[in-house]
Parts: C-alpha cells; structure tokens; sequence
C-alpha cells in the first residue's frame, strides 16, 4: 500500500512538472532600463479570471458560499484570507526572488518609495491548484507587466504559467501554492533581467 501510494504522489508530481511550461514573452524595448538601477514594483489584479471562472468574483461568489454552507463565517473568513495573501504572502516572495537575481548586477527593486523605474505587475490568471493527499494539482499564474522609465511606458512582458507548489507536497492551502507561483514568478522575471538587460 505504502509503495501504490508513493507511485501515485510521484505519477501526479510528474504530471504537474510537465503541465507547466513557463514561458517569457517581450514586447517593447528593455534596453532603455540599462542606465536605472531602482526599481518600484506595484501589482493589480483588475480582469484576472480565476480556474475554471472568467472572473474573480465569481470564483469568490461560489467559494464564500460553499464554505459558509459548511460552516457559518468560514467563508467569509476564507475571501478575507484570499486577499490578504496579495501582500502578505504573494509580493513578499515575488520581490525576494527577483531581488535575489537583480542583487548581482546591483539593480534593487521594492515596493515602497519611488523610483525611475515602475514595474506594473498584472495578474491576468490564477489556477489555485489543489491538493487531496495522494493527488494533486499545482497552483500556475499569467502575469502581464509593463515597464516604465519615468512615467514613459517602454516594453511589456508576458509570464504565462509560471507553477507554484510547496516542497514535498505538503502544500494543502492554497495560498502557499500561489505564494510559490509568484516566487517561481520573480525567479525568472530577475534571471530574464540579469541576462538580457543589466
């Protein structure tokens, strides 16, 4: 029993990894951020459909129902966790992992303050994933992001499926899946920056 259980949480881990296939699309020219080297990030999440739903209100909708049906003021508990997760959850990865890439060319990016250089981050979609023990889906994000060079928009940047999952499985809350999309996220975003522009 142990080994068919093991057989299917490695079966369903490898159908996640080959699901995703993150992928970076430009438009625009990056070059012109070479001469910057502060970065002010900011994030929307304005027309983002959610799964299956073509808008993030319906998915609340369904959702704040099904878990007060369940049990009163769970529901109402989970939409308030849904969007508190967006700044304590989900900027806080996204800006350490691009951090950790941007450092080595001394470029920094925060959220807080101002600077020659705002990155407009749009979550366009979110697949929450799930996990049920022996089966499981993988959170994924599309993100759309436009670069300005004092206030003067300069190119825009797709990242479509980019995975999130917690370590070993054990990523049961939603959350902490999306959370690790947005770390997956800023990974590449850093190491795409690094490589083509500083």
């Amino acid at each position: 029993m142990k080994i068919l259980r093991a057989f299917l949480f490695f079966t369903a881990f490898l159908v996640s990894l080959s699901a995703y296939g993150q992928k970076i699309k430009v438009d625009g020219d990056l070059d012109k951020l070479t001469e910057y080297s502060q970065i002010k990030i900011e994030y929307y999440y304005e027309d983002m459909s959610v799964g299956k739903f073509d808008n993030e209100e319906e998915y609340i909708e369904e959702k704040v129902t099904k878990y007060n049906e369940d049990e009163p003021g769970k529901g109402d508990e989970w939409k308030e966790n849904w969007y508190n997760d967006r700044a304590e959850r989900y900027h806080p990865k996204f800006l350490e992992l691009i951090n950790k890439y941007l450092e080595k060319s001394d470029v920094s990016a925060d959220h807080k303050g101002e600077a020659p250089v705002t990155m407009k981050v749009y979550t366009t979609f979110t697949e929450p994933g799930w996990n049920v023990g022996v089966m499981r889906k993988s959170a994924m994000i599309d993100l759309r992001i436009e670069f300005y060079a004092n206030n003067e928009l300069i190119a825009e940047m797709e990242v479509l499926k980019a995975p999130g999952a917690g370590a070993m499985g054990y990523d049961f809350d939603a959350g902490l899946r999306i959370s690790e999309a947005y770390a997956k996220a800023g990974k590449e975003v850093g190491k795409y920056l690094t490589k083509k522009v500083w």
